[in-house]
């Protein structure tokens, strides 16, 4: 018993003595596991440092493979492959994924180009944050700040995780992404929209960010870079420049603001950044800030110094400079040199189409009414309402751009769109000759073509209209007004077409032969959905443009163009916006379908058929008592309503003297603008054949019908 209490006494005092000396414990082991740390850290550096220092080390060279990308058969891979998701609308994003694929591939990386309406992020995003890929999303910005059709359930699924306190945030920990938005600046409420959501989203669930959203911008003047595709260049530089660190296992958090392959990222980013706003870029212009400055570096350094008299001479002349290079459109107001309108991808698709551009910002085409006049196979409805002759017509623009990106538009939506003028400006001397130019040259194309007629042929050569409605908003143009006077001073008769969205504008033109309106709606809704248009204010710009309108002196009209299951039911609408701009015409049009186009949800089904348009314009007629239906051509599918003034003695005259006008606008500006004149001083009689009802249905019976078979419709002409 003596020897069992012994043996614990002794077990006891041990297990006391431990516990007093535990932290001396504790320090040793902890000690001891440091230094087996320390050892094993410095024995892989060296084997480390000693295996990049051979050149002929396996490794070395494996690493040298692919651009700096590590193979398959290395023993980390740090980016299995690459998966570019696009969702786009015309097509540009799809393109723009198209090209990174095949810079990627050069990389030796595997490459997916997926498109997001293919793909459910439901069931297979989430996969994404193990397989050691980089995704790529190039997404566009559609009508009101919408994705593209393509992408919707992606961007939807998206959002809703985002804000779904059911789904955890920690999802998608472990996707590394990068995001290109493409929008167009000119959209201001909705520039980029939806990939700045996108970018929020996947930063929300927890994915890592490669690299700083980057935005490209259709809008010309604003682009960082020149223009959207010069934009998404830039980018895929640096991304294809963080991809090969990437490859190297270089984890360091990319900021997108790399300069020469090294990233200066703090290694942080804030939600904010995901949130950063699109500014106002900035063109730096060497020659621009100089000119604003002192001439002398030690004036400008200080707060409190004292121009020489000597040196005010030079400020002042380049003030001057500055001046002049402001108004003839060189610089913009920050004293940044202008960019064109015409980018290079732009003028190539314009070319495509037949277009003859002309400059930086204008243009001209053969309207298809020019050559089947050629022909003798008829005019177009200004023949018949106007007495226009159609194979001496000039269809031109001094604006490619255009304030409206409407569902109808039967230019695809090629060219630019802007609410002001922010692009190199040329002269109208040099548009006009140009447009003339390449006019004939078009027109003599046509000599020997069977079936052109010679006399006709000689006559079109010398131009005696333009239809200033091609493409674009030509009143947008600052020197719209000298470019009337240039033509009228040549003798061609000015047919001018306005998208009702610039009221000033209208009301400082100068007098042309016909002003038109385009009145494509009657509500403010149905206009937002049909025009599409980039002001904020535009219903109040829309009705104070028709206000303008009441004011002018010389004809006016209305151009309506009707689509079904859009505007067809709003004939009351109608006739109350009729009542506010009290034109003196109003031409009323079937929709033109133009062919399938992505950037339009508009079919065959949305074209009413020629008696719908009558039944139309019957119904409208009832409820505008000052108004009465004057002519018709049916291959236009297009009726003509026209003031009661212009019916004298029971006869229309919707016709106009060409030469009676020329008489009185020369007058006009002889007088420096004091003789004034009025629609009613240059009408002429309208003949029998062009009149609603006749048997002709607006066919000049001079000319005879030819009728296509089996040929595709060319849909050119205004």
């Amino acid at each position: 018993l003596d020897v069992s209490m012994d043996m614990w006494s002794y077990f006891y005092t041990c297990l006391v003595s431990i516990w007093l000396h535990r932290f001396y414990i504790y320090s040793a082991v902890a000690f001891g596991i440091s230094l087996w740390i320390a050892i094993q850290f410095t024995t892989t550096r060296t084997k480390r440092k000693k295996s990049y220092g051979n050149p002929s080390s396996p490794k070395r060279t494996a690493d040298k493979l692919g651009n700096g990308c590590a193979p398959p058969q290395a023993q980390e891979v740090h980016v299995a492959g690459v998966k570019i998701f696009y969702g786009s609308q015309t097509g540009t994003a799809k393109r723009f994924a198209n090209a990174l694929a095949e810079a990627v591939t050069s990389l030796n990386l595997p490459v997916e180009v997926i498109n997001m309406e293919d793909y459910d992020p439901e069931d297979s995003l989430a996969e994404e944050t193990s397989s050691r890929n980089i995704c790529v999303f190039l997404v566009a910005t559609y009508t009101e700040g919408q994705p593209p059709e393509s992408a919707a359930w992606f961007c939807k699924w998206l959002e809703e995780a985002a804000n779904d306190f059911r789904v955890g945030k920690s999802i998608l920990q472990g996707l590394r992404y990068a995001v290109f938005g493409l929008g167009n600046s000119a959209y201001v409420d909705h520039y980029n929209t939806v990939g700045r959501r996108m970018d929020r989203c996947l930063w929300m669930l927890s994915a890592s960010r490669i690299m700083t959203r980057a935005e490209g911008d259709c809008n010309v003047a604003r682009s960082k870079h020149g223009s959207i595709e010069a934009d998404f260049e830039a980018w895929k530089a640096k991304f294809l420049t963080r991809l090969q660190a990437l490859c190297k296992g270089e984890k360091k958090p990319c900021s997108g603001k790399c300069k020469k392959g090294k990233c200066k990222s703090s290694g942080k980013q804030s939600k904010e950044s995901s949130d950063h706003e699109h500014g106002t870029s900035e063109h730096d212009n060497t020659e621009a800030e100089e000119l604003f400055k002192t001439s002398s570096e030690e004036e400008a350094g200080g707060t409190d110094s004292v121009i020489d008299v000597e040196d005010l001479g030079n400020i002042m002349g380049y003030m001057e400079k500055a001046k002049v290079l402001l108004l003839e459109g060189v610089w913009n107001a920050a004293g940044a040199e202008r960019r064109e309108m015409i980018t290079p991808a732009l003028r190539e698709a314009l070319t495509k189409q037949g277009y003859k551009l002309i400059g930086s910002h204008s243009g001209v085409k053969l309207c298809r009414w020019t050559k089947s006049m050629l022909r003798g196979r008829g005019g177009c409805y200004k023949h018949t309402f106007y007495g226009i002759e159609s194979h001496r017509c000039m269809e031109a623009t001094p604006s490619l751009a255009c304030a409206n990106k409407c569902v109808f538009c039967w230019r695809h939506h090629t060219n630019p769109v802007g609410t002001e003028w922010q692009w190199k400006l040329d002269q109208p001397e040099v548009i006009l000759q140009e447009a003339l130019e390449k006019h004939q040259n078009m027109i003599r194309q046509f000599k020997g073509v069977s079936g052109v007629k010679a006399a006709r042929l000689e006559e079109a050569l010398a131009v005696k209209h333009c239809a200033l409605s091609l493409v674009g908003e030509p009143i947008m143009y600052p020197h719209i007004n000298r470019f009337v006077r240039l033509l009228h001073q040549h003798g061609i008769s000015t047919f001018l077409v306005t998208n009702a969205q610039f009221p000033e504008e209208i009301r400082r033109l100068e007098p042309v032969t016909q002003l038109y309106v385009s009145v494509d709606a009657s509500t403010k809704e149905s206009l937002r959905r049909i025009d599409r248009p980039l002001f904020k204010d535009f219903w109040q710009r829309f009705l104070d443009s028709l206000k303008a309108l009441a004011e002018k002196q010389q004809r006016t009209v209305y151009r309506l163009t009707l689509v079904k299951a859009w505007n067809v039911d709003e004939v009351k609408a109608y006739a109350d916006l009729i009542s506010l701009g009290k034109p003196d015409f109003i031409e009323v049009k079937g929709v033109t379908y133009c062919g399938e186009s992505s950037a339009s949800s508009l079919t065959m089904a949305n074209v009413p058929w020629h008696g719908e348009v009558v039944s139309f314009v019957q119904e409208l007629a009832r409820l505008l008592p000052d108004y009465g239906i004057a002519c018709e051509h049916e291959h236009s599918n297009c009726l003509l309503l026209a003031h009661s003034k212009f019916q004298v003695d029971g006869e229309w005259r919707t016709w106009i003297d060409y030469g009676r006008f020329q008489e009185l606008v020369r007058e006009h500006e002889r007088s420096g603008g004091s003789r004034t004149f009025t629609a009613a001083e240059y009408t002429a009689r309208t003949p029998r054949w062009a009149l609603f009802g006749a048997r002709e249905r607006g066919f000049d019976p001079l000319d005879v019908r030819f009728q296509r078979k089996n040929k595709a419709r060319d849909i050119s002409g205004c």
